[in-house]
C-alpha cells in the first residue's frame, strides 16, 4: 500500500514538473527575444572565457542557452575545434572580438569569424585597459558602424553611457550590451543606475553583460527591464555547474515575468497597512 502511494506521489510530481516545463516554454514562445531579426525563446546567453564540456552542456540543458559566445582567438590556440564539438547544432554561435585593441583589429577578427563559418553574429569587444578590462566605447562605435554596413548582426559590449548607446544604435547595433561590473568579478550590478537609463531611453534590447555573479542579480536586472543576461564566470566557478545553470534559468524567467507583470509600488516616508486597522488601533 505504501509502495503504491509513493509511486502515485512520484507520478504526480513528474506530471507537475512537465506542466511547469511546458508552461515555461509557452511563456517564452509568446515573449521571444529578438536580436537583429532573429528570434530566441531563451534570455540567457553563455559568455566566453571558461569553457568545459560540463559548462556548455549545463548552459544548453539546464540554463536553456540558445546563444553561446566564442572567442575566435582560441582558433590560434588550437582550441576552437574541440569547443565546437561541444556546441549543439541548433545553438547560435556568437564570435567575439576578444583581444582587439582598436576598431581596425575588431573588424579584422569579425571578418575572419565569418570566413571561418561562424555566421553573421558578432560581439564587439575593444579593450585597451589591461587591468580593469573596461571597453573602449569610442573604438566600439567605429567598429559597429563598419560591420553593420557589411551585414553583421552587431552586439557591442560597452561601458554604460547614454550618449555612447545612442551612437551605437545610430551606427546599426542590433542590441546594447552594458557591463554590470568588471569582467569575471561576479560583483553584480555595480552600474545599476546607468543600465536603467539605457533601458529607459534606448529602443534596442539591453543585454546585461559581465559581472553578474548570482541568480538574484540576474533576476534584478531582468526586473529592471533588461532583455537578456550574459554570464559565464558565475556558473563556471560555482560548486555545482548544472545546478547553478538551472538556478540562472529560473531567476531570469522570474525576473522577466515580474517586469511584465509590473512591480508593486514602494513608499519612502510612511507605511501602508495591508489589513484594516479600524477599531483596535488608535492615534
Amino acid at each position: 500500500m505504501e509502495q503504491k502511494e509513493r509511486e502515485q506521489t512520484k507520478m504526480e510530481q513528474t506530471k507537475m514538473e512537465q506542466q511547469n516545463t511546458e508552461q515555461s516554454a509557452l511563456s517564452s514562445c509568446s515573449d521571444p527575444l529578438v536580436i537583429g531579426g532573429h528570434t530566441f525563446t531563451s534570455r540567457f546567453i553563455l559568455g566566453s572565457g571558461k569553457y568545459s564540456l560540463d559548462l556548455i552542456q549545463a548552459a544548453v540543458k539546464q540554463a536553456g542557452a540558445q546563444i553561446i559566445t566564442l572567442a575566435l582567438r582560441r582558433a590560434n590556440e588550437g582550441g576552437i575545434a574541440n569547443i565546437l564539438d561541444y556546441i549543439p547544432s541548433h545553438v547560435t554561435l556568437l564570435p567575439n572580438t576578444s583581444g582587439a585593441r582598436n576598431a581596425q583589429e575588431a573588424v579584422r577578427i569579425a571578418r575572419l569569424s565569418r570566413e571561418a563559418g561562424c555566421g553573421d553574429f558578432v560581439k564587439i569587444e575593444v579593450i585597451r585597459d589591461a587591468k580593469y578590462l573596461l571597453p573602449d566605447n569610442t573604438e566600439t562605435i567605429k567598429a559597429t558602424e563598419i560591420l553593420a554596413k557589411e551585414g553583421f548582426v552587431v552586439m557591442p559590449y560597452m561601458y554604460p553611457d547614454l550618449n555612447t548607446a545612442r551612437d551605437l544604435a545610430s551606427a546599426g547595433a542590433a542590441c546594447i550590451m552594458p557591463l554590470a561590473a568588471p569582467i569575471g568579478t561576479n560583483r553584480g550590478l555595480c552600474t545599476r543606475e546607468f543600465i536603467q537609463i539605457l533601458i529607459n531611453e534606448i529602443d534596442l534590447p539591453i543585454i546585461v553583460d559581465a559581472g553578474i555573479g548570482r541568480p538574484s542579480q540576474a533576476c534584478e536586472a531582468m526586473e529592471m527591464g533588461a532583455a537578456a543576461i550574459m554570464a559565464n564566470t558565475a556558473i563556471a566557478t560555482a560548486g555545482s555547474v548544472p545546478a547553478m545553470a538551472g538556478a540562472f534559468k529560473l531567476a531570469i524567467e522570474a525576473g522577466r515575468q515580474a517586469y511584465l507583470a509590473g512591480l508593486g509600488r514602494t513608499l519612502d516616508k510612511e507605511a501602508s497597512a495591508s489589513s484594516p486597522l479600524t477599531g483596535f488601533l488608535h492615534d
